[in-house]
């Protein structure tokens, strides 16, 4: 008689036979090797694959029971927070992972940019990285109007609005996406079926692709060195171990977990975080009659409505309005143009000079105050401070051909170091 072991070894086989599921996970998990001097930064990607699962399960349920319509949404979210079983936590679950998301995720691109992890050959995942980016964003703002809160109701209009700047379709345009002539019940139903149903879609698909690419050309490391340069006589990179259950088990869980607690402790404690996870107006009605004090986005769009408010003049007979626009989107924009303007011989900022490491300081820093500066009331002293990080952030980039290739660079050595 078969054993179980012998049993399941015969129905993979077959499997395998029809479909290389064992060739799959060999090749992405147990025989994928991946730099054994891994650090902190290199736990958030695996975090962000973690807040999706969440907010993709959690965003299921609320859509058991949620209503997307101008006069039911509103009371819709108060009957998940009050007599659906566990509909609070299930809201609280996907408000928090929504900022947890973006949390993880700026980190993601903070270690990219310090360890150079776009640089050649690895173009295509920074590419697919800021496309999953932008999706998240649009996921968010979708997202952002259906609690049908005064402050999203608020805060969707003015940014729409923002469309109404481009020369002459702009009117059109924003008309367009509400779907009306102002936020409606037919804007909260198309944003809703764009937030469930098509950008969710899209982002799996990134997802897929983002790891394909960076499995295609292998993991970089902290010290930038191509791991694949230096193998063993079976062909196995003498500075990689497998990926699992090393890296699950040993790097990954352990993070999970801490992660899991902050997660909860936020959750359970700390839901609207002051305001900034779940914006005080949120808990009235949506009201075309009342304005919020002080509208503004969640803050993880706030260092890019900073910029849109930093533009206060008007040039070349175009609006003050439509190069706040420019400049916010030209903000995101050139992110996917970094792994072309970094002319660095090194990848990671351990062997770079002294200009990069200032330079990318210099960008944190002012990404920082303009994500502060979006949350509060203009002033000209704000508008002004605005300006001068906005100038920064976009220096940071325009400069980087310059700065990356007449500085000193330390020597970058041969294996990969355990610091």
């Amino acid at each position: 008689m078969a054993t179980i072991e012998q049993q399941f070894k015969d129905v993979m086989q077959w499997v395998d036979d029809r479909l290389p599921v064992t060739e799959t996970y060999e090749k992405h998990m147990s025989k994928y090797y991946a730099p054994k001097n891994f650090d902190f930064w290199y736990i958030f990607g695996v975090l962000a694959f973690v807040v999706l699962v969440n907010q993709l399960l959690t965003g299921i349920w609320l859509t058991m029971s949620y209503v997307p319509t101008g006069e039911d949404a509103f009371r819709s979210i108060e009957y998940i927070m009050r007599d659906v079983e566990y509909g609070w936590l299930l809201r609280y679950m996907h408000s928090t992972g929504a900022s947890a998301f973006f949390v993880v995720v700026y980190l993601h691109m903070f270690r990219g940019l310090m360890y150079g992890s776009y640089q050649k050959p690895r173009e295509l995942i920074w590419v697919f990285g800021m496309f999953i980016y932008l999706a998240l964003m649009a996921e968010g703002f979708f997202g952002y109007l259906l609690p049908w809160g005064n402050m999203s109701y608020w805060g969707a209009q003015v940014i729409v609005s923002l469309a109404g700047a481009i020369p002459v379709y702009g009117e059109e345009i924003a008309v367009w996406v509400r779907g009306d002539f102002n936020m409606s019940g037919v804007t909260l139903n198309r944003f809703f079926a764009l937030h469930v149903v098509a950008v969710p879609i899209v982002l799996l698909v990134l997802v897929v692709l983002h790891i394909l690419a960076l499995h295609e050309v292998g993991s970089n490391n902290p010290d930038g060195v191509d791991i694949k340069k230096n193998l063993d006589k079976d062909g196995k990179p003498v500075d990689g171990i497998p990926f699992h259950p090393y890296y699950t088990i040993g790097h990954d869980l352990p993070g999970i977990v801490l992660f899991l607690i902050v997660f909860c402790a936020v959750m359970f404690f700390y839901p609207d975080g002051g305001g900034y996870l779940i914006e005080h107006p949120n808990y009235t009605p949506a009201d075309p009659l009342k304005t919020p004090e002080l509208i503004a986005p969640v803050w993880y769009y706030t260092p890019f409505y900073s910029m849109l408010r930093a533009a206060t003049f008007p040039l070349f007979g175009m609006t003050a309005k439509f190069w706040g626009l420019v400049v916010m989107a030209g903000a995101i924009a050139i992110l996917f143009a970094v792994p072309w303007l970094d002319k660095s011989p090194v990848r990671s900022m351990r062997y770079k000079g002294i200009a990069s490491k200032l330079a990318l300081a210099s960008f944190v820093i002012s990404f920082f105050i303009l994500g502060y500066l979006g949350t509060v009331h203009p002033t000209p002293v704000k508008t002004l401070l605005a300006q001068i990080c906005t100038m920064i952030y976009f220096a940071y980039f325009l400069l980087m051909p310059w700065y990356t290739s007449v500085e000193k660079t330390k020597p970058v050595p041969d294996r990969v170091t355990m610091k």
